[in-house]
């Protein structure tokens, strides 16, 4: 019987378990192909280069982001506690019966404990008439190979090669787990020997190896294999893309513009291949002069009709901003969303509105905050504060005043600093209602540093000749806690006794007294 078959797993199966904390992400990009990598969603090894001679680490269902079945919590439980001698008599003990689907989820957060899995595995297939899912076989080959258990490994693919449930997934998991464990060499060999698995030895399985490689900081030992096997197997798109994937992650501009060339050589200019031409963009911002070389590199793509992704702009829009360089950014901007027709979402406007309230564009930093929800992309606190603040060091109060009731309106919060601005505008400008407005937002958010913004409303309001007013927020201010200066104290003070209205003062002083 299949299961049967176990009984030439190592000897790790009679020790104990192992604990385990929760580690790295083996997640990759998608920007290419979805080349099969280890069994999805498979556990995460802890450690960027996971070398044979240091322990693994995996996340356990104790990790679990979301709350567990009470059947797999349990049988997890076992797994991860449970001496492997006693592991099968314990489950048997429970009861439980297990589907397919329970067998899957509980290999899945057992890696951290190869031996007492391997039990379960077991355990569970008798119950399943010997029929695990395909995908519970790669997860037992993919656990065995992250806790570099590399014959036993094997020694399951040839169990499942006889039950023909081998599949290019099998081996990106093996690929995987020999590059992380720093025996890259062993995986480009099973690559060169899985077809004698019935695995195609194809231009999809070599560039899952590549990426393999590539994902792991390894980028320069797939360059290599790749100039060994190009001969034998044609590189596609995907295989430049993986390349210069790779050679972005590790920010190699001289290495990326050789893969480039290379590219360009063997299939030419592609307009379909976005992701190739989006990593070496990408690559090239990280290098001396990035964004003048990325520019320059962009002109020419854009004289071949071929375009990078959404990924680069948004980068290169970044260090436009950065260096204040709005004819890049202009250009860019043109390219994706008039040219391409991408949709900037909201932090690529707050890029561009950015830029322009930086060099004081009022009217085109409005416009760009208009088209905004008319172009899918809604504007946040970050876009409404840029703007405030521009309207209101240009003293343009009533766009300020309407895009801060807009602002609210949306549940959107205007910053401490664009709030004490606005309060001692619209005051030196006359307009005491709106410094008010702006004043009882500020108290109603925020909870400290309101001091020096209070006593400047109210001796704007005492200058004002709105006394009442002043002394009524003056005391507000000192049941909330806010302290009122002595010299708006003494000021209010003279401004009641001139209006005969020391009474006013008294209140106010007795209140003060008492809260102090």
């Amino acid at each position: 019987m299949l299961i049967d078959n176990l009984s030439f797993l190592p000897f790790f199966l009679s020790f104990p378990s192992k604990k385990s904390e929760l580690g790295r992400s083996m997640s990759r990009s998608k920007r290419h192909r979805d080349y099969p990598d280890q069994p999805e969603p498979g556990p995460e090894s802890g450690k960027k280069h996971q070398h044979s001679n240091s322990e693994p680490t995996f996340p356990s269902y104790l990790d679990s982001g979301k709350p567990l079945p009470p059947k797999i919590k349990l049988l997890c439980a076992i797994v991860a506690e449970i001496h492997c001698l006693s592991v099968e008599e314990t489950l048997n003990d429970t009861g439980i019966r297990v589907s397919q689907h329970d067998a899957e989820e509980v290999l899945k957060l057992s890696y951290a404990f190869p031996g007492p899995a391997l039990k379960f595995f077991r355990w569970s297939g008798r119950q399943l008439n010997e029929h695990h899912s395909p995908y519970a076989w790669n997860l037992v080959v993919d656990l065995l190979g992250k806790n570099c258990f590399f014959d036993a490994m094997w020694d399951a693919i040839k169990s499942m090669n006889k039950e023909r449930l081998l599949s290019l997934a099998t081996f990106a998991s093996v690929f995987s787990s020999y590059v992380v464990a720093d025996k890259t060499p062993e995986a480009i060999m099973t690559f060169e020997v899985m077809d004698r698995y019935g695995v195609a030895r194809d231009i999809v399985g070599f560039n899952s190896l590549l990426s393999a490689i590539c994902r792991d900081g390894k980028t320069s030992d797939a360059f290599d294999f790749y100039y060994i096997a190009k001969d034998k197997i044609r590189p596609d798109a995907d295989t430049y893309a993986i390349l210069l994937e790779g050679w972005e992650s590790e920010g190699n501009v001289a290495s990326a513009t050789k893969v480039l060339d290379e590219m360009v050589s063997q299939i030419g200019w592609d307009p379909t291949n976005v992701p190739a031409y989006d990593s070496y963009l990408n690559t090239l911002l990280k290098g001396n002069n990035g964004i003048r070389v990325a520019l320059d590199f962009f002109d020419t793509l854009k004289a071949k009709r071929c375009y990078p992704g959404v990924k680069f702009f948004r980068l290169a829009l970044d260090e436009c901003v950065n260096e204040g360089n709005v004819g890049g950014a202009e250009a860019l901007w043109e390219a994706m969303v008039g040219g391409l027709g991408l949709q900037a979402d909201t932090s690529m406007y707050n890029l561009m509105i950015s830029l322009h309230c930086h060099g004081n564009n009022i009217s085109v930093a409005k416009r760009m905050l208009d088209e905004m929800v008319y172009n899918g992309a809604f504007p946040n606190s970050q876009t409404y504060n840029m703007v405030f603040k521009m309207l209101i060091k240009n003293r343009k109060l009533q766009e300020a005043g309407a895009l801060f009731t807009e602002m609210i309106k949306n549940e959107c919060i205007l910053d401490q600093v664009n709030c004490t601005a606005a309060v001692r505008i619209y005051l030196d400008l006359g307009d005491p209602y709106f410094a008010i407005k702006v004043w009882k937002f500020m108290i109603e958010n925020y909870h400290s540093g309101l001091e020096e913004t209070g006593n400047f409303l109210v001796l704007g309001l005492r200058d004002m000749n709105r006394v009442p007013e002043a002394v009524k927020y003056a005391e507000d201010m000192i049941l909330r806690g806010i302290k009122l200066s002595s010299s708006s104290m003494s000021k209010l003070k003279d401004s009641l006794v001139r209006a005969k209205k020391e009474y006013m003062y008294v209140d106010l002083a007795s209140t003060m007294n008492t809260v102090g």
